[in-house]
């Protein structure tokens, strides 16, 4: 049996200062952030001074920051990289994620090195080799199949780190080179263009076109949210969700989302999660309401033909009802629907190509959308944009509170109050007051106040 961990790490994506922060008190164990430079989300770089905030914010929980430093790097590049990477150490980082294993050969300060995904780590031998080399963690490859995971947890001992949600490249990770093939732009470098997009026409061999102008390499999003109890049982310590270039909302829903989900399972498992402190919300997170194509559980259990989203890389949204009439400003749907003003409703326009608008006001079964021009009768309409749902998440309160117990011992000097944490971390302090002159009323008031 694969040998478990006794803590499970919920690590969330940062695309900024802003972005982590929401992410830790979401309940996040951990979060990653890309470096100044040399990370592989270049639109998603980060200042030290920001990723020194994050970490001092995050520590007040035990939550740990990773920063992500995982492109190629050319040998000009090296001693750059080499004077970031102590800075940051200095900033207090936890561990630094990498791609280009020449940085092994630099004056490195003792900072836990992770594996990155864009080394495409797909097998237990070169789990094993990046263990004896020193790594403290590998990012597993999103291709793999829970069996494969459970077979590298069985021949290694390294940290195991899983993605459970996000986007899926259709290529595999840092094995990718068609965008720097069709235009110069390589995802090693941190600029990928994300060819797998674009819509593209497949022709057979005598040139016949047997599908035009489709999404042909574009996959559905990762969702593995019913399945985190067999990865934990297949030996993985962190749960990662994919998206630094991510707004803020889209990592407050999921992160909360998940949180939810792990939870469930910790006490059953008899596991803890790997920083402190509980978050405390009056928001119902919903995946399906941000950023999605529609999700998959890709390999995990085996490949699936239902996989991909040929008709768009965009966000459909939830499936309103087809349009039975259409007026000159508003037009009806053949279904009772909650859709508001402010919504945003997506719809294919005459092309095939799905585009949108948004809704200014709704009178019973009268929708009145800003643009009519490209509806039909017969339009099927999603919504893509729940304005009382994005409403309701800016404004939820979300608190992360570390529990705390006290404990009330007397002596014949005084008082001394003990208070401890959920780690078991503990601070004293002695009053001197000696007991035996400690009146009735001194007595009761000292209740009132500890009740």
């Amino acid at each position: 049996m694969p040998k478990k961990t006794n803590h499970i790490e919920l690590l969330a994506p940062a695309k900024d200062l802003e972005c982590g922060i929401a992410a830790i008190t979401c309940g996040a164990d951990a979060v990653y952030i890309g470096a100044p430079e040399f990370s592989a989300r270049y639109a998603a770089s980060n200042s030290i001074d920001d990723i020194a905030k994050l970490v001092d914010f995050a520590h007040l929980y035990y939550a740990k920051v990773y920063v992500a430093l995982n492109t190629i790097l050319t040998d000009e590049e090296l001693l750059s990289a080499e004077k970031m990477i102590k800075v940051l150490y200095k900033s207090g980082i936890d561990a630094l994620i990498i791609q280009d294993t020449g940085i092994l050969e630099l004056d490195l300060p003792p900072l836990p090195l992770i594996s990155s995904t864009q080394m495409h780590n797909d097998t237990p031998e070169k789990i094993i080799f990046l263990q004896n080399v020193g790594f403290k963690r590998v990012i597993l490859a999103r291709e793999l199949s829970l069996e494969q995971i459970k077979e590298i947890k069985n021949k290694s001992e390294i940290e195991l780190e899983v993605f459970i949600h996000g986007s899926l490249c259709v290529c595999y990770s840092g094995q990718c080179y068609l965008s720097y093939a069709l235009g110069g732009r390589s995802g090693n470098r941190g600029v990928c263009a994300q060819p797998c997009r674009k819509p593209y026409d497949l022709i057979d061999a005598k040139g016949s076109k047997i599908s035009i102008n489709r999404h042909l390499l574009s996959l559905k999003d990762l969702n593995l949210s019913e399945y985190i109890e067999d990865l934990v049982d297949a030996g993985v310590s962190s749960l990662k969700i994919e998206g630094r270039l991510k707004d803020k909302n889209y990592v407050k829903n999921v992160v909360l989302f998940y949180r939810n989900k792990i939870d469930e399972i910790l006490g059953k498992m008899d596991l803890s999660k790997s920083s402190e402190g509980t978050t405390f919300t009056d928001f119902s997170p919903n995946p399906t309401k941000t950023f999605n194509r529609g999700y998959t559980t890709y390999f995990l259990y085996g490949r699936k033909k239902d996989i991909t989203s040929f008709e768009t890389p965009k966000f459909t949204g939830d499936f309103i009802g087809n349009v039975n009439s259409k007026y000159k400003n508003h037009f009806t749907v053949d279904a009772e629907t909650d859709l508001k003003s402010g919504d945003g409703i997506s719809f294919d326009d005459r092309k095939g190509v799905l585009t949108g608008t948004f809704i200014k006001k709704v009178e019973k079964d009268k929708i009145y959308p800003e643009d009519i021009s490209e509806i039909r009768v017969g339009t099927q309409i999603y919504r893509n944009l729940d304005n009382a749902f994005m409403k309701a998440l800016n404004k939820a309160k979300i608190e992360r509170k570390i529990p705390v117990s006290f404990d009330i011992s007397h002596y014949t000097v005084g008082l001394k109050l003990t208070v401890y944490d959920e780690s078991g971390n503990y601070a004293e302090e002695m009053l001197s007051i000696p007991i035996n002159e400690v009146v009735s009323s001194d007595r009761d008031k000292m209740n009132k106040a500890i009740n």
